[in-house]
């Protein structure tokens, strides 16, 4: 007998639509049957008129605390994600040695949480604990890597400080992370050179692992980016996943089709490279990505202290009022402060705060930045629709969202966020595909098969018999996202269910408060014994 039995469904199997008539049936965590034959069950969901998928994979994900803070993962699960691929840009749960444990620290007290943990084996146990509703795995940060054994420090690293940092990297690889990241616009990454990347990439690639990169530059040096990008795969053997392809700045824009054409020219070639897009024409990140890269050198209290000295306030305010025309500033969107007494600015453009209080722009940027302590995030308004299409339509982009899970109550929901928490998967397979920018088809595989195998998932990303029950069901006539920046802790529409290892965690789009999520590894990972040997 089945625990469940989906039938009348249309069944989207990861990779394509399967034929008609088919029932699904779950036992336990697996499904265990795919046919046309009805056998009992304890639970049987008429599914006639929706559409069955495997539950989308989220490559590009940022949820690696708050899973811990709120293990519902409201904003995910209710869009149909099952699975997040956390540690992106760089920066993840581990390692939290020196420099990179204190930043760990900060981040996990603004959520009300410590750090209990030394080894990313320790950090899944954490998660076990707080059973999740998603499935989560983890890339290793070669930020936090370089920030546990160098720091913060603008200098490359010795013989012995690079042995160092491919052991963390062989470490965490054996516990089961499924490669590892970077994150080259942001410290302690922004200092990393190719060789060094390469060094710890090639590591992790000896384990089948990808390499994810947040690329160095995305507008100016977008097309040079990307080649060191491909450059790191070629030489360290390993699998490229370009995080989130973009053009940014209208000048830039057209820069996107060269660097399309070293992608493409890279794949013809045999080089394993795809990207991920979030769908939306707004990025967000820390409000001090604007400055440049030396005043990030020895942590945020050394940033803090240059912005306060007034000599180097000058030198900064005329280097930004050179690069930034007074356009751009009404480009930048507030969304986030940590002082209760500034919550009215979230939402505001830099440009509309400076009018309210009858200042520049500038002076209102390092206000904000000094006041708030660098806690401060905002959405960028500058990429264009159409190269958002270009790339989403590219055979080998995926879909990620870019984003924590949030909730639409509680901590979570203090600040405004981009809508692509909450909205990312719907957009996709809802406007996108009722615009024709994709087909429904094209839009899944995207979110589910595609993932899955350049993650070499075993079992998970496709409806086949003894692989996980991780399934979403959805009216896609129905399926919408209703976040904005102006609302945007907004749950999406048309999902009925969400089944996460065989439990109904979304049951009538609501959240069940039954979770059934699980650590995700792509291989096996090592184990020890008491004495401390491999078994």
């Amino acid at each position: 007998m089945f625990d469940l039995l989906i039938k009348n469904a249309k069944i989207f199997d990861g990779e394509v639509f399967l034929e008609p008539g088919l029932f699904v049936g779950i036992k336990g965590t697996e499904i265990i049957y795919i046919g046309g034959v009805k056998e009992a069950a304890k639970r049987v969901i008429d599914a006639a008129g929706k559409i069955l998928s495997p539950g989308f994979i989220d490559i590009h994900s940022h949820s690696e605390f708050t899973v811990l803070a709120n293990p519902s993962s409201d904003s995910k699960v209710r869009q149909g994600v099952t699975t997040e691929i956390t540690g992106n840009c760089g920066s993840g749960p581990w390692p939290v040695r020196n420099a990179a444990g204190e930043r760990t620290k900060e981040r996990l007290s603004s959520l009300g949480l410590k750090l209990e943990w030394d080894s990313l084996r320790d950090y899944f146990c954490s998660v076990s604990k707080v059973r999740p509703s998603v499935n989560i795995g983890v890339l290793i940060g070669l930020g936090n890597v370089r920030g546990s054994v160098i720091g913060y420090e603008n200098k490359a690293p010795g013989r012995e400080e690079l042995a160092e940092m491919k052991r963390i990297v062989d470490e965490g690889m054996t516990h089961g992370a499924l490669g590892v990241s970077t994150g080259l616009m942001y410290p302690p990454g922004i200092y990393a050179g190719a060789g060094e990347i390469i060094a710890c990439a090639e590591v992790a690639g000896r384990y089948g692992g990808i390499y994810s990169t947040h690329m160095r530059n995305e507008s100016e040096a977008l097309v040079e980016a990307v080649g060191e990008a491909l450059k790191v795969g070629r030489e360290s053997n390993v699998k490229v996943q370009i995080s989130h392809l973009k053009a940014v700045g209208k000048t830039n824009w057209d820069k996107l089709e060269k660097a399309c054409s070293l992608i493409e020219q890279a794949r013809s070639e045999g080089l394993d490279v795809n990207c991920d897009r979030y769908p939306y024409t707004a990025s967000y990140t820390s409000l001090d990505i604007v400055l440049p890269s030396w005043m990030f050198e020895g942590g945020n209290a050394k940033e803090l202290e240059r912005l306060k000295d007034p000599s180097i306030k000058e030198k900064l305010a005329e280097w930004l009022e050179t690069e930034k025309s007074d356009s751009y500033w009404h480009t930048v969107k507030i969304l986030s402060v940590s002082s209760r007494g500034r919550k009215e600015l979230e939402g505001c453009s830099v440009a509309e705060i400076a009018q309210m209080k009858g200042r520049k722009p500038v002076d209102v940027f390092f206000e904000l930045l000094i006041e708030e302590r660098l806690e401060v995030y905002a959405a960028f308004f500058n990429m264009s629709e159409d190269n958002l299409f270009k790339i989403i339509g590219k055979d080998y982009c995926m879909i990620g969202s870019d984003a924590a899970s949030r909730k639409d109550s509680g901590k979570l929901a203090d600040s405004k966020v981009h809508p692509r928490a909450y909205g990312t998967f719907p957009r996709v397979a809802g406007r996108f595909v009722r615009e024709n920018r994709l087909s429904l088809e094209d839009a899944l595989y995207k979110m589910t098969g595609q993932p899955s195998r350049k993650l070499k998932l075993k079992d998970r990303g496709f409806i086949k018999r003894g692989w996980k029950a991780d399934l979403v069901l959805f009216d896609s006539a129905m399926l919408e996202d209703t976040a904005s920046f102006e609302y945007p802790h907004r749950y999406p529409k048309g999902i009925s269910s969400v089944i996460v290892n065989g439990v109904i965690t979304v049951e009538d789009g609501e959240y069940t408060g039954v979770s059934g999520g699980e650590i995700v590894c792509a291989h096996q990972p090592k184990r020890q014994t008491a004495a401390g040997g491999r078994i």
